[in-house]
């Protein structure tokens, strides 16, 4: 009887192993599909939004004068997102809070809004990225696909996470980073696993279609990996200190400057004229125009020449300005800037390679305002190889730690803190350890 028994349970738990492995077949199958397809959908508008992008920039370029239409470019936009846009003004911010667990909804409207907010700012020369976007386009085409697969609010969670695994990946050409990115940002000291097969499916997947519509990426070279040293070791180090507060920097001028203008200006509209015609002064107190819209050629002179220090504090400033009116574009390709001019301006000072230190701050700055190291590392090493891996963790590492508990994103929660000296509770969003914002401008 104990024999005959035995083998029953052993004969069961066969049979409980194959249901078991048959349903995780099926679910690979699903999220393979879903993750797919979520990236032809956003490949295609990172495509779109890629080829209209250089095409308003050169279109700014040959025609200065745009400049003078900041102001009414601002206040137009705002305007549509007073009237059209609800909870679209919410940005990046309104896809965590929906992933976090709201019950709301991302309207498809987001996608076409920022699409065209974008283009305008940078047509008249706002300082902003393209990230936001991506991720806003992304997160919108994946919620209305998945409320077409009426998915469960589980389901939705995922489908919302390869939605901007598929908007970064193929805005940036980083299919790795831009998987880990949906998967590190939701809490910073938490990853959550149970999406990286459908993100990275969405993130590749997004990659290659973007690249099959003709988009192609600048690249920008680290130059020789120098040898490991406990002197060169100890320069990473600091670098890296300076690049976590360069991202405190910038997130914490953002937010400020974003509660200086709602309360000057109450209406939007106005808000966001004031802040075109702020950016316009910028530019003839400067003197110069490098600083507008995304900043590709100082990214590209950074890796070339030592950059002056007051560079990065520079584009800085012009993208607090353009973002905290009101602006649409994201935030990441002026980190971007701000990172590799920073590196390129302590290269002399601390004797190291500047195209070498110039890679190093083009991804920790970036890592120092989202909290996402590990993504930001692997984009290091797509970006520019593995060789200098080591120095890459390095400065990520660093630089997150550095960079406090703050960022970009508000609804960007806390898994784990950063430092017992100062621990906010566990699964506090970032906006809610900040001051108390009385801004009506909800954007990221």
């Amino acid at each position: 009887m104990g024999k005959y028994s035995q083998a029953r349970k052993v004969r069961l738990l066969k049979a409980a192993n194959k249901r078991m492995h048959v349903a995780l077949l099926g679910a690979l199958f699903k999220w393979t599909l879903i993750g797919g397809l979520v990236g032809v959908l956003t490949g295609s508008a990172s495509a779109l939004f890629l080829a209209g992008l250089d095409l308003v920039t050169n279109t700014r370029m040959a025609n200065p004068w745009l400049l003078w239409l900041l102001p009414l470019g601002g206040a137009g936009i705002s305007f549509l997102y007073m009237k059209f846009g609800k909870d679209s003004a919410k940005g990046n911010n309104l896809i965590l809070d929906q992933i976090h667990g709201g019950s709301g909804a991302i309207p498809f409207r987001m996608a076409p809004l920022v699409l065209l907010g974008t283009l305008t700012t940078h047509l008249f020369g706002g300082s902003a990225g393209r990230e936001g976007t991506a991720v806003q386009m992304g997160g919108s085409l994946a919620d209305w696909f998945g409320r077409l697969l009426k998915l469960t609010p589980l389901d939705r969670k995922i489908i919302l996470m390869c939605g901007i695994s598929g908007g970064f990946g193929s805005i940036f050409g980083t299919p790795l980073a831009g998987t880990l990115f949906a998967l590190e940002v939701l809490a910073f000291g938490l990853v959550s696993y149970e999406a990286i097969l459908p993100c990275f499916a969405a993130s590749f997947v997004g990659h290659l279609v973007a690249s099959a519509w003709g988009i192609g990426h600048i690249h920008y070279m680290i130059g020789d990996i120098p040898p490991l040293s406990p002197l060169l070791v100890g320069k990473v180090v600091f670098a890296s200190i300076l690049f976590g507060l360069a991202g405190l920097l910038f997130s914490e001028l953002t937010h400020v400057l974003k509660q200086l203008y709602a309360r000057w200006f109450k209406n939007p509209v106005i808000k966001s004229f004031a802040g075109g015609l702020i950016v316009i002064a910028l530019v003839y107190l400067t003197g110069s125009r490098a600083y507008l819209g995304l900043g590709i050629p100082l990214i590209q002179q950074s890796f070339e020449d030592s950059m002056s220090p007051l560079v990065f504090l520079l584009k800085t400033l012009f993208t607090a300005v353009t973002l905290g009116a009101g602006f649409q574009g994201g935030e990441v390709t002026p980190l971007f800037v701000i990172g590799s001019t920073l590196g390129s301006a302590l290269a002399d000072i601390l004797a190291v390679s500047v195209p070498f230190l110039a890679a190093l701050g083009f991804v920790a700055v970036f890592c120092g305002a989202t909290n996402t190291p590990i993504a930001c590392f692997i984009m290091g090493i797509e970006l520019f190889g593995s060789e200098g891996a080591v120095y890459l963790f390095l400065a990520c590492i660093i630089s997150y730690l550095f960079s406090g508990h703050t960022g970009i994103y508000t609804s960007q929660r806390v898994g784990t803190a950063k430092s017992r000296l100062f621990a906010p509770h566990q699964n506090a969003s970032l906006g809610s350890i900040r001051i108390p914002q009385k801004s009506a401008d909800k954007r990221p």
